[in-house]
């Protein structure tokens, strides 16, 4: 089992960020963004998507909606020999709409919480750990987790993820 991760943000890096997507048919890839996942598969590295969902929490849509576009999502991968190894999401916000979800906790971004959690789960390797991100929040998120944040800011995402995971 490989003991490496990279951590991919979604909304922003791999798909165009529209807010609160919930559906399938609302997802547009970023480009390079499938050929970065495959690249990470190819060199021996987990694929672990980290999302906050707050539109859980505001009552926009389900949990089982977020696990519905990972699941599309790893449809879309497989037609390329690629593939995302793990989900963490947070459906979590402090002023939710739906109290069951309404709290400060510590996996929402940029909190650790949810690397940290996949760091247990896989015994990964931190210096060998990435988090690649279009927002601060992911970039202070992989700062606290103490993996090395990959600030992705437009254009094609392969290039960045080629030029820093070898």
């Amino acid at each position: 089992m490989a003991n490496k991760a990279v951590f991919f943000d979604r909304d922003g890096t791999l798909n165009v960020d529209i807010h609160y997507l919930h559906r399938p048919e609302d997802f547009v890839w970023i480009p390079g963004a499938r050929e970065a996942v495959k690249y990470v598969n190819d060199h021996g590295y987990l694929a672990i998507l980290i999302t906050n969902q707050s539109g859980v929490a505001r009552g926009y849509y389900p949990e089982s909606d977020v696990l519905k576009v990972y699941d599309w999502m790893n449809a879309e991968l497989a037609k390329i020999d690629a593939h995302l190894d793990d989900i963490r999401y947070c459906p979590h916000h402090p002023e939710a709409a739906l109290p069951e979800y309404r709290k400060a906790c510590a996996c929402r971004k940029p909190q650790p919480g949810m690397v940290e959690d996949m760091c247990r789960k896989y015994a990964l390797d931190k210096s060998q750990c990435y988090f690649v991100g279009d927002s601060d929040k992911d970039m202070e998120c992989a700062a606290r987790a103490g993996i090395r944040g990959l600030h992705y800011t437009s254009g094609s995402l392969l290039p960045l993820v080629q030029a820093n995971i070898r």
